[in-house]
């Protein structure tokens, strides 16, 4: 539970800067300083922040079919991912240190195991002393998404204890995942994080009922793209024409355990949305509904989650 009766957050809906991730990195850095300056105690930063979440782009791929400009994309967007742990972590590390805050940064990862040919879409959990407290790995990319990420599995299913709450999530659309999201229940989660790249209004649904199932906090965060942001030459530019200018308008938002919208949603423009949350609200919010307690039924049902990490060799 709770070591503290309040908690302030932020959530950072930042503009995109696709296929660099050093430029991304600066941006968590500056926008994490002006979120504490703010008071925020915790920062969310987007699914897919650092590294890009590649609106629109198809990579040069058809059913049974690559081309050698896609291949060429997709190389300039693995050379944008990034290694966990490594440089680029050790900088977000050090904002978090400066600023005093638990950062939280969607980012895609550079498997270091097995060569380095597979990318994750990855949530990173650092604390304010400024090291890497843990990690998420999507479990089941969506659509697209499965032609240039792998799946996570369960060993990354991370909740942290923290002075504020306990905190973890999932990301984007992982969070329709009815079991996933029992899984996240049952470890705890107070302060629920949903870092998304879906802009559709309809998402904020998603969010409220995150919150009045699970009777937690729930902090939904996406960035705001639109086409001018991707390197004028990238080699498929022109997958991008039959997509609106505007690529995702945000709808970054925070909500309370009884589904109440306590902040945002944010559309249109880059900027950060805080919320001050009453962590005495969880257990009156619980009071007619726990889903890992008085609403449960193991007797009836059961779910079982492997937490294990599955390795091609052992």
């Amino acid at each position: 539970m709770s070591e503290r009766p309040s908690a302030r957050v932020a959530v950072v809906q930042a503009a995109a800067v696709p296929f660099d991730s050093e430029a991304a990195v600066d941006t968590v850095c500056a926008m994490t300083a002006t979120a504490a300056a703010d008071g925020a105690e915790l920062v969310l930063f987007p699914e897919a922040y650092v590294g890009g979440y590649p609106w629109g782009l198809a990579f040069g791929t058809a059913v049974g079919g690559r081309s050698d400009a896609g291949r060429r994309v997709w190389e300039r967007y693995w050379s944008a991912s990034i290694t966990v742990p490594g440089p680029e972590v050790a900088r977000m590390g050090e904002a978090a240190r400066a600023a005093g805050v638990y950062l939280c940064v969607g980012v895609i990862e550079r498997d270091s195991t097995y060569g380095g040919g597979t990318l994750f879409c990855t949530l990173l959990y650092i604390g304010p002393d400024g090291a890497l407290l843990g990690k998420h790995r999507k479990l089941k990319p969506t659509a697209a998404e499965r032609l240039i990420w792998g799946e996570g599995d369960g060993s990354t299913l991370t909740a942290i204890d923290t002075p504020l709450g306990k905190v973890g999530g999932l990301i984007c659309w992982e969070n329709y995942m009815p079991l996933a999201r029992m899984a996240m229940y049952g470890k705890g989660v107070q302060i629920y994080l949903a870092p998304t790249a879906d802009a559709r209004e309809r998402w904020q649904a998603t969010l409220r009922h995150i919150a009045l199932e699970g009777r937690c906090f729930v902090l939904g965060c996406n960035q705001y793209v639109h086409r001018d942001m991707y390197p004028a030459d990238l080699e498929t530019r022109d997958e991008l024409e039959a997509w609106p200018e505007t690529l995702s308008a945000g709808g970054s938002s925070i909500y309370g355990p009884l589904g109440e919208l306590l902040a945002g949603p944010l559309w249109n423009e880059e900027g950060i949305v805080f919320a001050d949350l009453d962590m005495t609200a969880i257990p009156r919010a619980k009071f007619d509904f726990d889903v890992m307690g008085h609403y449960a039924r193991p007797d009836v049902f059961r779910l079982s989650v492997d937490e294990s990490a599955h390795k091609p060799i052992d």
